[in-house]
Protein backbone atom coordinates (compact mmCIF):
# COMPACT_ATOMS: atom_id res chain seq x y z
CA UNK A 1 0.00 0.00 0.00
CA UNK A 2 1.42 3.23 -0.74
CA UNK A 3 1.35 5.02 2.54
CA UNK A 4 3.62 6.49 5.25
CA UNK A 5 4.70 3.66 7.24
CA UNK A 6 2.79 4.18 10.58
CA UNK A 7 5.24 4.16 13.52
CA UNK A 8 3.19 4.31 16.50
CA UNK A 9 -0.56 4.86 18.09
CA UNK A 10 -2.16 6.32 20.98
CA UNK A 11 -5.95 5.93 21.88
CA UNK A 12 -7.42 7.45 24.98
CA UNK A 13 -10.95 8.82 26.18
CA UNK A 14 -11.43 12.28 27.81
CA UNK A 15 -14.21 14.11 28.29
CA UNK A 16 -16.35 11.28 27.33
CA UNK A 17 -14.79 11.57 23.85
CA UNK A 18 -12.69 8.50 22.61
CA UNK A 19 -8.83 10.23 20.75
CA UNK A 20 -6.61 8.55 18.46
CA UNK A 21 -3.48 9.79 17.59
CA UNK A 22 -1.51 8.03 14.68
CA UNK A 23 2.34 8.96 14.61
CA UNK A 24 4.08 8.47 10.63
CA UNK A 25 7.01 8.70 8.80
CA UNK A 26 7.34 11.69 7.66
CA UNK A 27 6.68 12.38 4.09
CA UNK A 28 9.33 14.34 2.19
CA UNK A 29 6.65 15.61 -0.71
CA UNK A 30 3.65 17.76 -0.39
CA UNK A 31 0.15 16.63 -1.45
CA UNK A 32 -1.33 17.61 -4.58
CA UNK A 33 -3.24 20.36 -3.34
CA UNK A 34 -2.85 22.70 -0.82
CA UNK A 35 -5.36 24.45 1.56
CA UNK A 36 -8.09 21.94 1.47
CA UNK A 37 -9.78 18.50 -0.20
CA UNK A 38 -11.08 21.42 -3.51
CA UNK A 39 -8.83 20.73 -6.07
CA UNK A 40 -7.57 24.68 -7.00
CA UNK A 41 -5.32 24.10 -9.86
CA UNK A 42 -5.33 21.17 -12.39
CA UNK A 43 -2.82 18.23 -11.49
CA UNK A 44 -1.05 16.53 -14.43
CA UNK A 45 -0.09 12.54 -13.47
CA UNK A 46 1.20 9.76 -15.59
CA UNK A 47 -0.66 7.00 -16.59
CA UNK A 48 1.75 5.25 -13.83
CA UNK A 49 0.40 7.42 -10.88
CA UNK A 50 -3.09 6.65 -12.10
CA UNK A 51 -2.27 2.51 -12.19
CA UNK A 52 -1.01 2.93 -8.94
CA UNK A 53 -4.18 4.58 -7.69
CA UNK A 54 -6.47 1.95 -9.23
CA UNK A 55 -4.29 -1.22 -7.47
CA UNK A 56 -4.25 0.47 -4.28
CA UNK A 57 -8.12 1.81 -4.32
CA UNK A 58 -8.43 -2.29 -5.29
CA UNK A 59 -6.08 -3.62 -2.58
CA UNK A 60 -7.73 -1.59 -0.10
CA UNK A 61 -11.05 -2.83 -1.25
CA UNK A 62 -10.07 -6.62 -0.17
CA UNK A 63 -9.39 -5.94 3.41
CA UNK A 64 -11.76 -6.97 5.63
CA UNK A 65 -13.05 -4.70 8.47
CA UNK A 66 -15.88 -4.00 10.77
CA UNK A 67 -14.67 -0.66 10.67
CA UNK A 68 -17.69 1.83 9.20
CA UNK A 69 -17.15 4.83 7.29
CA UNK A 70 -20.45 5.72 5.81
CA UNK A 71 -23.31 4.12 7.62
CA UNK A 72 -26.65 3.03 6.25
CA UNK A 73 -28.18 4.82 8.64
CA UNK A 74 -27.20 8.10 7.44
CA UNK A 75 -27.71 7.77 3.81
CA UNK A 76 -31.56 6.32 5.05
CA UNK A 77 -31.81 9.79 7.09
CA UNK A 78 -30.49 12.18 4.34
CA UNK A 79 -29.61 10.84 0.85
CA UNK A 80 -33.45 11.34 -0.61
CA UNK A 81 -33.75 14.75 1.44
CA UNK A 82 -30.67 16.13 -0.51
CA UNK A 83 -30.75 14.52 -3.57
CA UNK A 84 -34.65 14.18 -3.90
CA UNK A 85 -34.62 10.77 -4.89
CA UNK A 86 -35.25 7.43 -2.98
CA UNK A 87 -31.74 6.16 -1.75
CA UNK A 88 -30.56 3.41 -4.31
CA UNK A 89 -29.50 -0.65 -2.68
CA UNK A 90 -25.56 -0.13 -2.05
CA UNK A 91 -23.11 -2.66 -1.97
CA UNK A 92 -20.39 -1.91 0.24
CA UNK A 93 -16.83 -2.49 0.30
CA UNK A 94 -13.67 -1.25 2.28
CA UNK A 95 -11.81 2.02 1.01
CA UNK A 96 -10.17 5.63 2.57
CA UNK A 97 -13.60 7.36 3.11
CA UNK A 98 -11.63 10.71 2.69
CA UNK A 99 -9.84 10.70 -0.97
CA UNK A 100 -9.07 14.00 -1.96
CA UNK A 101 -6.08 15.40 -3.75
CA UNK A 102 -5.08 17.25 -0.53
CA UNK A 103 -5.04 13.53 0.43
CA UNK A 104 -3.02 12.58 -2.44
CA UNK A 105 1.18 13.31 -3.49
CA UNK A 106 3.43 12.39 -6.14
CA UNK A 107 4.26 11.08 -8.18
CA UNK A 108 4.97 8.27 -6.72
CA UNK A 109 1.74 7.26 -4.95
CA UNK A 110 0.93 7.75 -1.55
CA UNK A 111 -2.06 7.99 0.08
CA UNK A 112 -2.19 9.70 3.71
CA UNK A 113 -4.81 10.79 6.29
CA UNK A 114 -5.95 6.95 6.97
CA UNK A 115 -7.50 7.37 10.20
CA UNK A 116 -11.43 7.34 8.77
CA UNK A 117 -10.47 4.31 6.44
CA UNK A 118 -13.43 1.63 6.74
CA UNK A 119 -16.77 0.06 5.11
CA UNK A 120 -18.12 2.52 2.49
CA UNK A 121 -20.17 2.17 -0.42
CA UNK A 122 -18.71 0.84 -3.99
CA UNK A 123 -17.59 4.07 -5.74
CA UNK A 124 -17.57 5.97 -2.82
CA UNK A 125 -13.91 7.28 -2.75
CA UNK A 126 -13.60 7.34 -6.54
CA UNK A 127 -16.87 9.69 -6.71
CA UNK A 128 -15.57 11.45 -3.88
CA UNK A 129 -12.09 12.08 -5.47
CA UNK A 130 -14.16 13.16 -8.72
CA UNK A 131 -16.25 15.82 -6.13
CA UNK A 132 -13.71 17.58 -4.96
CA UNK A 133 -11.86 18.12 -8.53
CA UNK A 134 -15.21 19.82 -10.15
CA UNK A 135 -13.61 23.29 -10.51
CA UNK A 136 -11.10 21.90 -12.12
CA UNK A 137 -12.59 19.79 -15.24
CA UNK A 138 -9.56 18.62 -16.96
CA UNK A 139 -8.44 17.16 -14.22
CA UNK A 140 -12.28 15.50 -13.26
CA UNK A 141 -12.27 14.56 -16.72
CA UNK A 142 -9.35 12.62 -16.17
CA UNK A 143 -10.81 10.71 -12.89
CA UNK A 144 -13.47 9.79 -14.69
CA UNK A 145 -11.62 8.23 -17.39
CA UNK A 146 -9.16 6.46 -15.11
CA UNK A 147 -11.74 5.34 -12.53
CA UNK A 148 -14.71 4.38 -15.13
CA UNK A 149 -14.30 0.89 -14.26
CA UNK A 150 -16.11 2.09 -10.75
CA UNK A 151 -17.87 5.48 -11.55
CA UNK A 152 -19.95 3.83 -14.81
CA UNK A 153 -21.41 1.04 -13.01
CA UNK A 154 -24.97 1.27 -10.96
CA UNK A 155 -23.17 -0.13 -7.75
CA UNK A 156 -20.54 2.83 -8.13
CA UNK A 157 -22.96 5.35 -9.52
CA UNK A 158 -25.23 4.65 -6.24
CA UNK A 159 -21.46 5.17 -4.08
CA UNK A 160 -21.30 8.20 -5.90
CA UNK A 161 -24.26 9.32 -5.02
CA UNK A 162 -23.62 9.24 -1.25
CA UNK A 163 -20.67 11.10 -1.80
CA UNK A 164 -22.32 14.26 -3.66
CA UNK A 165 -24.95 13.59 -0.80
CA UNK A 166 -22.68 14.06 1.72
CA UNK A 167 -20.73 16.87 0.38
CA UNK A 168 -23.62 18.64 -0.27
CA UNK A 169 -24.80 18.19 3.31
CA UNK A 170 -21.52 19.66 3.78
CA UNK A 171 -21.84 22.98 1.39
CA UNK A 172 -25.45 23.31 2.84
CA UNK A 173 -23.87 24.32 6.17
CA UNK A 174 -21.19 26.82 4.86
CA UNK A 175 -18.61 24.56 3.82
CA UNK A 176 -16.77 24.80 0.40
CA UNK A 177 -19.56 27.67 -0.80
CA UNK A 178 -17.16 27.73 -4.24
CA UNK A 179 -18.06 23.67 -5.23
CA UNK A 180 -21.58 23.93 -3.94
CA UNK A 181 -23.13 24.91 -7.62
CA UNK A 182 -20.92 22.56 -9.22
CA UNK A 183 -21.93 19.64 -7.09
CA UNK A 184 -25.52 20.37 -7.23
CA UNK A 185 -25.17 20.21 -10.90
CA UNK A 186 -23.01 16.68 -11.23
CA UNK A 187 -26.08 15.48 -9.00
CA UNK A 188 -28.73 16.93 -11.38
CA UNK A 189 -26.88 15.45 -14.54
CA UNK A 190 -26.21 12.32 -12.42
CA UNK A 191 -30.22 12.09 -11.25
CA UNK A 192 -32.44 13.70 -13.55
CA UNK A 193 -33.87 15.70 -11.19
CA UNK A 194 -32.80 19.19 -9.64
CA UNK A 195 -31.22 19.17 -6.34
CA UNK A 196 -33.71 19.94 -3.40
Amino acid sequence: MPRARLHDVAEWTADGHRYRAELSAYLPRPALATGGPVLGTDVDLPSSWWADLREALAATAAVATTRTTVRQQWIDRHFTRLLGIPAPAIAWTTGHGDLHFANLTGPPLVICDWEGWGRIPVGFDAGLLHAYSLLRAGTAARIRRELAHVLDTPTGRAGELVALAQLLQVTARGGHPDLAPHLARHAERLTAMPVP
